[in-house]
């Protein structure tokens, strides 16, 4: 709900009262832009897990807008100046404004510190370099942007003028690093030495089954040609993860990140097309009209109103496929939600609906066999490392050359036909012994004592294993620091954030190159890939 603050000067708070403290450290002052689930999720854990103000939303949908604003910003009041925009220009045209009043000696509200970047993926690249002229800080959900292209684009906008050190602290929806569990599971790794040096690891992420189905066969995923692949909407954050482990150096140490050698991926979709179509479904195209829907597991009815809405259920996924879903229940009872719900799944096209019609909206009532999409349900993606060592100098936490540097091989497999839904599991496997994990425990095996030793990580509340709680508190830490601590963005940064804007485009461009392998079917030199797709465009050299 929303909180106040303590200010500096008499401002209207987010509630609606005004108060005076004169002196008193403001808190960072934040904007959601998006307030659909993601939006929704950062605004939530800003509110119960950091001192951050959720000061104002940007949401060209009317109820969204208003929902997030009266749970976190303006409770049951009306909106204040510089609370609710409806989109993101609206709002730089305000700050612009707020700004020009300021200089020019005028009493205006506070401005926003920082950002949250929630809307669809495509639209990212544009609304950040939009805000980049305005110096604030961002977050931004992942991925960053849907082409390789975008995201260099965003790299250059960020940058700040030649001889200057960065102006701006930016993080991205990298969810992964920040989870209780993967903190741990990385400590032991690379600080502990747990098993020794890593040879190989094997990391699964299971999507669940009807998630699949939900975002990326009848959602806004989809389709490649309007979003992206399924390895950068869905699991750029596992190869992040995978490198964050593999490639860098243990909390606090600045050595030299360890660069796969190879990379390659193969992929495709294998069950969601209309060849596996069951032949009593006939020529249905919608679920609700479908001979063979009640013998059907994706059966719209069965996923969103059986098992969801007519249990009471009203958050995700139904409350994507029909965002008043809550209300309609509390206002009107179940009886009149299931209406309201089955005739969003009724909504369906055919060959006289234009094709600009189709593709830009999700359509969760229709048959997963007669969808539009075309991303990938199975992928396995390979990065191999050769032995790396480093002269004297450059490795700061270890004597031996090769320690952390060594070959090794990393495996990736993103799958959708699950039980398990998004729970990540896997094995490493070292010199000195194997780890294990899922999403709960860590079972680390020494090889010299055969002891196993089982470790069981708090599992706070929020998404991804307290990931998205974790994300914002560090987002939130790093803009307090420079705030109101005089830390330097680039200190701010590294001891807050844990990643640079480097390391970001790297992890999004092995994604790129992942997905050139898979459709080009061959393995492509990490190195000679990046030099000739990225550096250019970088400006410098980030190899090492």
């Amino acid at each position: 709900m929303a909180k106040p603050h303590l200010q500096a000067q008499s401002f209207p708070l987010a509630n609606g009262r005004h108060l005076e403290n004169a002196g008193l450290e403001e808190p960072p002052r934040l904007l959601i832009i998006g307030a659909g689930a993601r939006g929704k999720a950062y605004a939530r854990a800003v509110s119960e897990s950091t001192n951050g103000l959720i000061q104002a939303v940007a949401e060209p949908i009317r109820y969204k807008r208003e929902a997030l604003g009266q749970k976190y910003i303006w409770g049951i009041n009306q909106p204040l100046e510089g609370q609710s925009f409806e989109d993101w220009k609206e709002y730089v045209q305000y700050e612009q404004e707020r700004r020009r009043r300021k200089e020019g000696g005028v009493h205006v509200v506070p401005g926003v510190d920082a950002v949250f970047v929630c809307t669809l993926d495509e639209t990212h690249a544009e609304i950040i370099v939009g805000l980049s002229t305005l110096g604030l800080h961002i977050m931004s959900e992942k991925p960053l942007a849907t082409t390789l292209d975008d995201c260099l684009k965003i790299y250059q906008s960020l940058q700040p003028a030649q001889g200057k050190t960065p102006n701006r602290i930016f993080s991205i929806g990298h969810v992964l690093r920040y989870s209780p569990h993967n903190i741990l599971l990385r400590k032991l790794l690379l600080e502990d030495d747990g098993i020794g040096d890593v040879i190989s690891i094997e990391h699964t992420e299971p999507v669940g089954w009807w998630h699949f189905s939900h975002s990326y066969v009848r959602g806004n995923w989809r389709k490649e040609s309007t979003t992206a692949p399924s390895l950068l909407t869905k699991s750029c954050h596992d190869i992040d993860f995978l490198l964050w482990l593999l490639c860098s150096s243990p909390a606090g140490s600045d050595g030299v990140p360890h660069l796969p050698s190879y990379i390659t991926s193969s992929g495709s979709l294998t069950h969601f097309k209309h060849s596996r179509k069951p032949a009593l479904a006939g020529e249905a195209t919608n679920c609700l009209s479908c001979p063979a829907e009640r013998g059907c597991i994706y059966s719209a009815k069965k996923i969103y109103e059986e098992v969801h809405v007519a249990k009471g259920h009203t958050g995700w996924p139904v409350n994507i496929v029909d965002p008043e879903i809550e209300d309609y229940i509390m206002a009107q009872g179940k009886s009149v939600a299931i209406k309201k719900l089955r005739e969003q799944l009724a909504h369906d096209y055919d060959g006289s609906t234009p094709q600009e019609e189709i593709e830009r909206r999700p359509w969760f009532g229709r048959c997963v066999y007669e969808s539009d999409n075309d991303v990938c349900d199975d992928q396995i993606v390979t990065m191999t490392w050769e032995d790396d060592p480093l002269t004297n100098g450059e490795n700061s936490f270890s004597a031996d050359p090769l320690k952390g540097r060594g070959a090794k091989t990393a495996t990736f497999h993103m799958i959708a036909f699950t039980e398990k839904q998004c729970e990540r599991r896997g094995r490493i496997y070292g010199t000195k012994g194997e780890i294990e994990y899922d999403s709960k425990t860590i079972k680390v095996y020494n090889f010299a004592s055969k002891h196993t030793e089982t470790h069981c990580p708090h599992q706070p509340g929020g998404g991804h294993g307290g990931g998205d709680d974790g994300l914002a508190q560090q987002y939130v830490k790093a803009v307090e620091a420079v705030k109101n601590q005089n830390l330097q963005v680039d200190e701010a940064q590294k001891i807050h954030i844990g990643c640079t804007l480097e390391d970001i485009i790297r992890s999004h461009a092995m994604v790129f190159a992942a997905e050139e392998a898979r459709k080009e079917r061959k393995v492509l030199d990490w190195k000679e890939w990046w030099m000739a797709k990225v550096k250019p465009t970088m400006g410098y050299e980030t190899m090492k």
